[in-house]
């Protein structure tokens, strides 16, 4: 078992004291009342405070050394635009003009809180919905580009996150080998499936759509979805923000997928190449996301969420998943 040093881990001294006194420095009068809410990359709280039409709002706090701070004000900028043109994303709070802030050390943002549950997805309706949105962003998201942000690729999303591991010591001994030659090959049949989608245009994306980060609401001004937490977002291919929300077996990926674009072609145009893309997105993500949980494991809440990925058995999951996904590249992708 790995040990971490608690002297260089991120965040060791945001106690909830630093936290209320950075939201007050901020220019919001907080009451004192202080959750902490799920997330590992960065650190948010929900805070009451007494500010105007807002008791409580969602502060973030970014994870040392991620983003800079233009790549940070990017992602505000994004935000922003998109609820400008009614798009229900949450952009943060401008507080005396700025959106980007900082005490005792850490940055932070301040956003309004949003309540919801998440979208019914088995249900067609649910699903063109979120299609329509989806499709708004992605019109926002093609009207210009990210200049500081990176871009969801095979290099940054798979080669770079496999090196990683491979030169770090995480891979158990017997095992080192085995993920070597199977992530290669994935990544080989990935650049296939690149290959045969073609060129595809590259446009800014919330980059990380699952039900995690989908709050609905049935009533209020604005029922319906709310997208949050866009921290992910970068360039890449607009079917990044579609796939995560199918599952099943193939013929009802088939179905979910038709219901999404019903509702996506409303608004933008969809290119059918890059369907063949949705199962080497998937290996990216899987490659990317064992190197995500190595690099954070200083960080005291990783050990604690992610307990088994220091073990044998969690190395051999990923390498059957990687197989799977092998042959899941290796048949015709889905149409609509």
């Amino acid at each position: 078992m790995r040990r971490m040093s608690l002297a260089t881990a991120p965040y060791a001294d945001l106690t909830p004291d630093v936290v209320l006194n950075a939201i007050d420095a901020a220019g919001l009068a907080t009451t004192g009342t202080l959750l902490a809410l799920n997330s590992y990359e960065n650190r948010v709280f929900q805070l009451g405070v007494d500010h105007g039409e807002h008791r409580f709002v969602v502060a973030k706090f970014y994870r040392p050394g991620r983003w800079t701070d233009a790549q940070i004000l990017e992602e505000h900028a994004f935000t922003q635009q998109l609820a400008r043109a009614e798009v229900p994303a949450v952009p943060p709070l401008a507080i005396d003009g700025r959106t980007l802030h900082r005490a005792a050390g850490h940055r932070f943002a301040v956003y309004p809180r949003r309540g919801g549950r998440a979208p019914e997805l088995e249900e067609r309706s649910v699903r063109e919905w979120l299609g329509r949105f989806i499709g708004r962003i992605h019109v926002a998201g093609a009207a210009s580009g990210y200049v500081h942000r990176p871009a969801l690729d095979v290099e940054t999303f798979g080669a770079e996150p496999r090196a990683y591991l491979l030169d770090s010591s995480w891979l158990p001994h017997g095992l080192r080998d085995v993920y070597a030659g199977v992530s290669a090959q994935a990544l080989d049949e990935v650049r296939r499936c690149y290959e045969r989608a073609g060129s595809v245009p590259s446009i800014r994306l919330h980059g990380d759509v699952h039900v995690g980060n989908v709050l609905w609401t049935d009533g209020g001004p604005q029922p319906g979805p709310h997208f949050v937490d866009f921290d992910d977002s970068r360039m890449g291919p607009a079917v990044q923000d579609l796939w995560m929300l199918l599952s099943g077996a193939h013929e009802e990926r088939q179905a979910q997928l038709a219901d999404l674009l019903a509702g996506y072609e409303d608004f933008a145009a969809f290119e059918r190449r890059e369907l063949a893309l949705i199962e080497a997105l998937r290996t990216l993500r899987l490659i990317h996301y064992s190197a995500w949980i190595a690099r954070r494991w200083d960080d005291p809440a990783f050990p604690a969420a992610f307990p088994w990925f220091d073990t044998p058995r969690y190395w051999e999951q990923k390498i059957l998943e990687l197989r799977e996904q092998i042959a899941a590249m290796a048949e015709p992708p889905l149409a609509a």
